[in-house]
């Protein structure tokens, strides 16, 4: 059988590079197709970029696990677990499904992408500080272990996630990375905040909340301030 030759392609992205196997013969076809803007590359996003995202993300989720962590009476580690599995869980899928959307739509605004994903973060960002800091007279009573209100816990802390996935799709990240590491993140942080609610009750939770939120405005300035020093 005749084996066609293949040789790796390097694409020099800002801020990193874009690598993949195709053959040699099509190679030429592939550069004009990039370079006439029919084909965009995806950017591998930095990993300490991905992380801080992810942190960010997480704190909504890590808060929450604070909360379930004070209403357990007695906490177990398959109640961790639990818990943990279900966030890290939404908050890897609802990247990937932001994600999905945007490729359907970025074509029609490609013009104002990065101003759209400087805004979208900045409105999850600004939310979350809001909510953390607004007073609430009432203490929420509920049972975290509760399949359903486990169920509408895990997709309200991952809503932010699928925004940020929209995001990622307008300035064309590779998403896969990014959601694996969101979900690992979220996991260790909703493991670890169920057993610091139960030890130290109130004292973190909306400290966490405020950070994360300043923590998406960064990452939406950093974002838009790039694309208009390189444009």
């Amino acid at each position: 059988m005749f084996k066609r030759k293949t040789r790796k392609i390097r694409l020099l992205c800002f801020p990193s590079v874009y690598c993949f196997d195709m053959p040699a013969t099509d190679m030429i076809g592939c550069q004009s197709a990039f370079a006439q803007g029919i084909v965009e590359p995806f950017f591998n996003m930095s990993i300490f970029s991905i992380v801080i995202i992810a942190l960010a993300l997480a704190m909504d989720a890590f808060a929450v696990s604070i909360s379930s962590g004070i209403a357990i009476t007695k906490l177990h580690v398959r109640h961790a677990m639990l818990i943990a599995c279900c966030f890290g869980s939404f908050q890897g899928l609802m990247p990937l499904i932001g994600w999905g959307a945007g490729q359907g739509i970025k074509v029609y605004i490609a013009c104002c992408d990065h101003w759209i994903a400087f805004i979208l973060l900045f409105i999850v960002g600004a939310r979350m500080i809001y909510d953390a800091c607004r007073e609430q007279d009432e203490e929420k009573s509920f049972d975290p272990l509760n399949k359903y209100v486990l169920f509408v816990l895990s997709i309200a802390t991952s809503i932010d996630a699928l925004a940020v996935g929209l995001t990622l799709s307008f300035i064309n990240v590779s998403i896969m990375l990014p959601a694996l590491i969101i979900g690992v993140v979220t996991f260790v942080m909703s493991f670890a905040g169920a057993y610091i609610g139960a030890m130290f009750g109130h004292l973190l939770e909306k400290r966490v909340e405020i950070a994360g939120g300043l923590l998406l405005i960064g990452i939406g300035v950093k974002i838009l301030v790039q694309h208009l020093l390189e444009g």
